[in-house]
């Protein structure tokens, strides 16, 4: 990724070790690139604790504690599987805050409500304050993925920057 990128990783772990916190990540379409990119930085060790896979319905069920019928109304690919995703992945983990993404990164799998490029976000920052957004991507499939890693942490670093230590 860039230096701009790497800065804000900096920044962010920097927040989340003067508060004592630790992160998880809940990834599907980005396929583990925002653990990746978490494990990059030097020093990331104090505050990212693990990240969950959760490509399929059941590795989200059964790994993030995802309600099967939450999955089958909505699909993965919505702002109530990841907020449920941010959830599990902090039950799951030593971690007090959290990522979820989602999304379709294509080039296949879109349809007209969900098309290739959509992508859904989830950060758990306590049981009151889990936050869920959508947003539209545009590029192949490896920019979709770099695109979504970078709204992931940007999203969670405005929300930290926004929350009294």
């Amino acid at each position: 990724m860039t230096q701009v990128f790497d800065a804000l990783l900096d920044e962010l772990g920097g927040l989340l070790v003067a508060r004592s916190m630790m992160l998880t990540l809940a990834e599907s379409c980005t396929g583990g690139l925002a653990a990746a990119r978490v494990t990059s930085r030097p020093g990331s060790s104090a505050w990212f604790d693990r990240g969950f896979v959760a490509y399929s319905h059941a590795a989200k069920s059964d790994m993030l504690a995802v309600p099967k019928a939450v999955l089958v109304e909505h699909g993965s690919v919505s702002e109530h599987v990841v907020g449920a995703m941010s959830v599990g992945a902090v039950r799951a983990s030593r971690a007090h805050v959290a990522i979820a993404m989602s999304g379709i990164a294509g080039p296949g799998g879109g349809t007209t409500e969900k098309p290739v490029g959509m992508v859904c976000l989830g950060w758990y920052l306590g049981p009151a304050q889990i936050f869920t957004d959508t947003r539209y991507l545009a590029g192949d499939r490896d920019a979709i993925r770099e695109q979504t890693v970078s709204a992931g942490f940007e999203g969670l670093h405005q929300r930290l920057s926004q929350t009294p230590a």
